[in-house]
């Protein structure tokens, strides 16, 4: 029977989507093969109040680790509160995130076991985890096989949509004691843009914007488009935020963010390497632009050759008027 111990991830005290896709994804591994999942819940006190959701969505077992020095990451003082929770386990999942990526690291390297990214499918074997990751700038999708000693994965955000299984969980509160040496890296600030709109790396739905739109005063048509869809956040290619138009945080690519969304919509971007490294495993993609010879259109699932200034707006109203008869 395997152990498959997830990291829940939090930020200001509330899980994040990533912990319940992480979360669903253990739960699968588990039901396929007899075996048990165990998240740990790190945050301030008052955490413990997510536990219910997490065994909503498949936890048999829930690590609680309250404390006032967690309510922002603490590096060192995770990874060892982690460790102790894999003690025994076959497999441990962390989440895509930026969080997820710097622990994944810090726990193999304390426990002296591989760790792999970006994952996009996992299956368990007799002696090992199979799992699926992009290759070569997502040009092609490669299998591995991780000895469970345990084997370490961040699971690429989207790639699994969070369903609920629910379990009678049983939660335990950890004594959480800290000293210094689980404080010598500290997370001083946490700084967001001023956003209503998701994460463009958890969002369902992305629509990116390239050159092709001529002015950064243009990416109004896209929030717009967003806006319309509902839950949808706006991407930009790296020619964009290199050209100050939009933050960094915005970026779609191999220097930027990687993304998996159910839908991405690229609108009058190229398709440079760089930028299809960072969303060709999207679920569907929809390519905008006027050059029908454009490389985005390679990857995409549905293309539309024209100009963006006609077509946005009547595609956006299309989305309102088809939203609005569903309401």
């Amino acid at each position: 029977m395997a152990t498959i111990v997830v990291f829940a991830e939090t930020r200001d005290g509330k899980l994040r989507k990533a912990a319940l896709e992480t979360t669903t994804a253990a739960r699968r591994l588990a039901d396929h093969h007899g075996g048990t999942v165990t998240a740990l819940l790190v945050g301030p006190p008052g955490v413990e109040s997510e536990a219910e959701t997490l065994g909503r969505y498949g936890a048999d077992r829930i690590l609680v680790a309250a404390h006032e020095d967690l309510a922002t990451y603490l590096p060192d003082a995770v990874t060892r509160l982690l460790g102790e929770a894999a003690a025994g386990a076959q497999v441990v999942l962390v989440p895509g995130t930026a969080v997820g990526k710097d622990l994944g690291p810090r726990l193999a390297a304390r426990l002296g076991v591989d760790y792999i990214s970006e994952a996009l499918a996992l299956e368990l074997a007799d002696d090992a985890l199979r799992l699926q990751r992009p290759r070569f700038a997502g040009k092609v999708l490669e299998w591995l096989r991780l000895p469970l000693a345990p084997a370490i994965v961040a699971l690429r955000a989207n790639a699994v949509l969070p369903q609920e299984a629910p379990r009678a969980a049983q939660v335990e509160p950890l004594a959480v004691v800290l000293d210094e040496r689980d404080r010598r890296v500290r997370v001083r600030e946490v700084r967001r843009a001023a956003s209503t709109r998701p994460d463009v790396s958890e969002a369902p739905i992305v629509v990116a914007g390239g050159r092709g739109l001529q002015s950064p005063e243009n990416f109004r048509l896209l929030e717009e488009l967003a806006e319309a869809f509902g839950n949808a956040a706006v991407g930009a290619s790296r020619a964009v935020v290199d050209a100050g138009w939009r933050p960094h945080s915005d970026q779609v690519g191999q220097t930027g963010k990687t993304v998996s969304p159910q839908l991405y919509i690229a609108v009058g971007i190229s398709g440079a390497i760089q930028h299809l490294a960072g969303m060709r495993t999207a679920r569907t993609i929809v390519a905008i632009n006027k050059d029908p010879d454009a490389p985005i259109f390679k990857v995409a699932d549905y293309g539309v050759v024209g100009d963006l200034f006609e077509i946005l707006p009547r595609l956006t109203e299309e989305v309102r008027r088809t939203r609005a008869q569903s309401a």
